[in-house]
């Protein structure tokens, strides 16, 4: 069978949250719970920590997490496949580091799509769910994705794509769990960033401004993905909800 790895890429400087990896949530760093997340997933046979900051190494060292050190890279599918370079995979799944609550079902419906696909295959699966809260429309955190007839990805936008202008459509949201095959992650870093990815932000967009095949896939979104320290109030909220342990011990690694 195909090897099948996640990578959670993870950097410090972030701008809306510095050190936002080893965030405490529930008494352990935001990225163990993605880990875990990812231990959780059956297609998955190993999941590695891509990051180029010491402290995330260190507590990744702590807290015996596998782990990759990469350079500094635009974006996070640019540190993935770095790290892809140095590990023995056939399916590479980019998962992202700020989504604790990442449903490891949802892991294992994108790696399934390039693992049952027919030749040729798509660029990449990306996992997306229907926006429930009109606020998340308009967030411009929360990227929305338009599809093909058969699937695959039209655009994104951080704005509310489509505007509704003759029927009030479903907005939907793509997630950021991408599927990848090892050579496909090459192709990602061999092409250059087209207008739209500089300007909205979004990597997904470098396939689709080169014509590339982006497979999307419907999940169910259990969590909050955890952009700024309100974010992460609330998923201590919820972590607190789903363990009934507020404040479980915690694993502070040197800064």
């Amino acid at each position: 069978m195909p090897r099948v790895v996640a990578v959670i890429p993870c950097r410090w400087g972030s701008t809306r949250f510095p050190g936002k990896p080893l965030a405490p949530l529930g008494g352990m760093p935001l990225m163990w719970h993605v880990h875990q997340r990812c231990q959780q997933a059956q297609r998955i046979d190993e999941a590695v920590i891509a990051t180029d900051d010491e402290r995330i190494v260190v507590a990744c060292a702590q807290l015996d997490i596998p782990h990759r050190m990469t350079g500094e890279h635009r974006t996070g599918t640019d540190r993935v496949a770095e790290c892809a370079e140095r590990i023995d995979a056939d399916i590479i799944v980019n998962v992202q580091g700020d989504e604790p609550f990442v449903s490891p079902t949802a892991i294992d419906a994108v790696a399934t799509t390039l693992l049952t696909s027919a030749a040729p295959l798509p660029a990449v699966a990306n996992a997306y769910t229907e926006i429930e809260q009109p606020a998340a429309v308009v967030d411009h955190n929360a990227v929305k994705v338009t599809l093909r007839r058969d699937g695959t990805a039209l655009s994104f936008s951080r704005q509310p794509i489509p505007y509704p202008k003759g029927v009030h459509p479903a907005y939907l949201r793509q997630l950021g769990l991408y599927a990848f095959t090892a050579e496909s992650l090459r192709t990602f870093t061999a092409l250059r960033p087209g207008p739209l990815e500089q300007a909205e932000g979004i990597e997904m967009l470098r396939f689709v401004e080169h014509s590339h095949s982006v497979a999307m896939v419907r999940v169910e979104d259990e969590g909050i993905a955890v952009d700024t320290p309100a974010d992460l109030e609330r998923a201590a909220s919820l972590v607190a909800a789903r363990t009934g342990t507020p404040d479980l011990p915690a694993v502070r690694p040197p800064r």
